[in-house]
């Protein structure tokens, strides 16, 4: 039976529907036409899918759309804009962090997630909060180095 289900995403209210146990990410793509958060797996193995729902990582493949009305969901479109990005987007254009780009959307989202609750971590805390996601590309010396540089800039000091 369709619901429509009423959420804040990326900070603006939003009306959707759908089952209440459609999966998110349907109703993110489908229908905010929202499509950085990628499908990956289906299966909360990949990572691919990440938005943050009341400021936590969450899965948006298998997350009940029931699940989040009246909560607050942030999708990569959420972070910032060609024109103005935020730093963690800054800081992996500067550092080529990105090869095919398939799984970056939940990465700094993970990302935004961990330099929201520490603003300085340590190298193994960043792979530590990237462990959900999987990365083909073998770019991820570039992707941690990305995190630090945005952690510096995000603290406002030279990420050199």
């Amino acid at each position: 039976m369709t619901q429509t289900f009423e959420m804040t995403v990326n900070g603006e209210a939003k009306r959707v529907a759908g089952a209440p146990s459609l999966p998110l990410i349907y109703a993110l793509r489908n229908q905010l036409g929202l499509t950085g958060t990628r499908y990956g797996c289906g299966l909360e193995q990949c990572g691919c899918c990440m938005v943050l729902i009341d400021n936590e990582p969450s899965y948006a493949c298998t997350r009940a759309l029931d699940s989040v009305a009246g909560r607050v969901v942030l999708t990569v479109e959420g972070l910032g804009r060609a024109a103005d990005p935020h730093p963690l987007q800054q800081a992996f254009l500067d550092e080529q962090a990105g090869q095919c780009g398939y799984c970056l959307s939940g990465i700094l989202i993970s990302a935004k997630a961990l330099l929201d609750r520490n603003p300085n971590p340590s190298r193994n805390e960043i792979v530590e909060a990237l462990d959900v996601h999987l990365c083909r590309c073998g770019a991820h010396t570039r992707i941690i180095k990305a995190i630090g540089r945005a952690a510096a800039l995000l603290r406002g000091e030279d990420p050199a």
